[in-house]
């Protein structure tokens, strides 16, 4: 007899706290950020680009969340891996959906669970990587 219980998914109501915790983050920081969540499946589930940012940083914060949630691994420590030599060189280009292995995709775990992931775009990469962690806590 199994005793596995159900984890909770992500909800909207999660990923809505979650983008304006990111924001927040960055608007302390002084910068115009654009946020992503994306529920286990890879779903868009929330979000927001400032009036300011950077068009392009609405498709980074996208394939932030879901490169961390495809390998299940916060962005930034996936960066070296895709250097000349190492482990995942090939892999930004051999999938049909491209990975962006910079810094601000962080995945989201429950009870131990990967429930899915957010991505922050629109400061250097270790502001992004703050803002998407700081969203994570504030959802604890």
């Amino acid at each position: 007899m199994s005793t596995t219980l159900a984890v909770a998914p992500l909800t909207t109501q999660d990923a809505d706290l979650l983008v304006a915790a990111a924001h927040r983050a960055a608007e302390a920081a002084g910068v115009t950020a654009s946020v992503t969540v994306l529920d286990a499946g890879g779903h868009l589930l929330s979000f927001r680009r400032d009036d300011r940012a950077v068009l392009i940083s609405g498709e980074t914060s996208t394939r932030k969340a879901y490169t961390a949630l495809q390998l299940d691994t916060p962005t930034a420590d996936l960066v070296d891996a895709v250097q000349p030599g190492g482990l995942f060189h090939t892999l930004p280009t051999a999938l049909d959906r491209p990975l962006l292995f910079i810094a601000g995709g962080v995945p989201i775990h429950r009870d131990g669970r990967l429930i899915g992931a957010i991505g922050a775009g629109g400061g250097a990469p270790e502001q992004d990587h703050a803002f998407a962690t700081a969203a994570i806590e504030a959802l604890a």
